[in-house]
């Protein structure tokens, strides 16, 4: 199980919203590159990075900030936030981001969801952010219409290569994951599964760590818990490697 530090980027600051909100904003860092460092210095596998500005707005400003970060971090980086075209993702993957992360293109227009993860085998995986029982898209502002139930046995056959599932009411609250939904999912996807959304504490790794040995769990996102310092990132880390 693999622990995904995030970095939130807005108007090229690394950030944390509150449950996805825009007006909820606390900011962590002016400078997302040296905070991305600073993860992988403390032994991160993988970076997390969002664009919440091609989320909200479904344009970026920060290309030149994830650039430099794929640069400077020799560990690999994935990205979601506003990929709603195919030249977005031609754009990311090019651009030096490992892997994608899309939501609300494969909830608006499958097919071509399904062309790009074919385009780009084991590059590209799903957002899936849950608000009640309820997919939200667009930065979380619009209802799909859509369960999680209906999309999650599709996935496999589209070539998507993993899944990550938000609850978006606990993001950012100090709350603590949706364990029992968690469960659910990680036995019943067909794909790797990471899950985010009120990880705060070593607790939560510790409850999530024998599950991952049963199921498509593969790992955990944690933003606001390993800034503020409830969760530390190398003793999370150094609990799963010893057990």
């Amino acid at each position: 199980m693999i622990i995904f530090p995030a970095v939130d980027l807005k108007n090229g600051k690394a950030v944390r919203l509150k449950q996805g909100k825009a007006d909820e904003v606390s900011i962590f860092s002016d400078d997302p590159i040296t905070m991305a460092k600073h993860w992988e210095s403390l032994g991160a596998k993988y970076l997390h990075l969002i664009d919440l500005d091609g989320a909200f707005q479904g344009k970026s400003i920060n290309a030149e900030i994830v650039r430099k970060i794929c640069q400077e971090l020799t560990i690999p980086v994935q990205l979601g936030g506003g990929i709603r075209t195919e030249e977005n993702a031609d754009f990311w993957l090019y651009l030096g981001v490992t892997r994608i992360i899309i939501g609300t293109m494969a909830l608006e227009n499958f097919s071509l969801f399904e062309k790009i993860c074919k385009k780009y085998p084991n590059r590209v995986g799903i957002s899936l952010d849950v608000e009640g029982n309820k997919l939200k898209t667009r930065g979380w502002v619009e209802d799909s219409g859509k369960t999680i139930d209906e999309i999650l046995p599709k996935l496999k056959n589209a070539g998507c290569a993993f899944v990550i599932f938000t609850d978006i009411e606990r993001d950012g609250m100090h709350s603590e994951l949706n364990f029992t939904e968690v469960e659910r999912l990680a036995k019943l996807s067909p794909l790797p599964l990471i899950a985010a959304g009120g990880v705060s504490t070593l607790e939560s790794v510790k409850r999530l760590l024998p599950l991952s040995k049963v199921s498509n769990l593969v790992g955990i996102i944690s933003g606001r818990a390993i800034y503020e310092g409830t969760l530390n990132l190398q003793e999370a880390m150094q609990y799963i490697k010893n057990n």
